[in-house]
């Protein structure tokens, strides 16, 4: 690890689970801190290999946890947490940024606190612990942190479209129909959008994603959840 970062050991603790150390250091390199050191192996295909654990270790909790919904409302509710934002949010509960080796331009620029780097490196901890400890190992760390936002999702109404289930509630409430304002940044083969869900000109919820329409599915889940915050007795079926 580079100076003044925190041990893997400490790391390995947060985690609380099985996962060989040199695995876990692998993870946590960024093409960025490769690219300044002689082109080291990056994170980039135990990325690749945590994305797909992690989608079937969800969907088979989805599957067996949910046995009536059909299969476009589980699906919803897969995109609801196995996300660029969702994903994120868990790297910084776990304090994971602290960890993650990055190049220069990337630390001047916060790349610890960036939304696709830590969910990037999420993904490849998991493919780490998966390659540590197998399929029980991977699976027990994703259900510990996964089922309760799963569960919390579907409570919220996850199973519905999130665009629909903000507009609702916005017609519940008796509020002007929710607007989203997207920007977009990258290259054309690899553009990230972001959007804003705005209710009579505020902002109540923010996405990241790969598409439009992903980006403001996150925002209106966001949105969604603030509104339930506000009004708590404006819960839609």
């Amino acid at each position: 690890m580079e100076a003044g970062q925190p041990s893997l050991v400490t790391l390995l603790s947060v985690l609380d689970c099985e996962c060989e150390l040199d695995l876990l250091e692998l993870a946590l390199i960024h093409r960025s801190f490769s690219y300044e050191n002689g082109g080291i192996p990056t994170n980039e295909r135990l990325e690749f290999l945590g994305d797909s654990v992690l989608g079937i270790v969800v969907t088979d909790f989805l599957y067996r946890e949910f046995p009536d919904l059909p299969e476009g409302s589980l699906a919803r509710m897969r995109a609801s947490v196995v996300n660029s934002q969702a994903l994120a949010e868990v790297a910084r509960s776990l304090g994971l940024g602290q960890y993650i080796r990055l190049g220069r331009g990337e630390i001047s620029s916060g790349g610890s606190d960036k939304t696709s780097i830590l969910a990037d490196s999420l993904e490849a901890v998991i493919g780490a612990i998966y390659l540590s400890g197998g399929i029980a190992a991977a699976g027990g760390f994703i259900h510990r942190i996964f089922d309760p936002m799963i569960r919390a999702a579907s409570e919220l109404g996850a199973g519905l479209d999130w665009k629909t289930s903000l507009q609702e509630i916005c017609g519940v409430l008796e509020l002007t129909l929710p607007t989203y304002l997207v920007t977009d940044s990258g290259p054309d083969h690899a553009k990230e959008f972001a959007a804003h869900a705005q209710i009579a000109g505020e902002n109540l919820g923010f996405g990241i994603g790969s598409s439009k329409k992903a980006a403001e599915q996150i925002a209106a889940e966001q949105a969604y959840g603030e509104l339930l915050n506000r009004f708590p007795h404006a819960r839609t079926p």
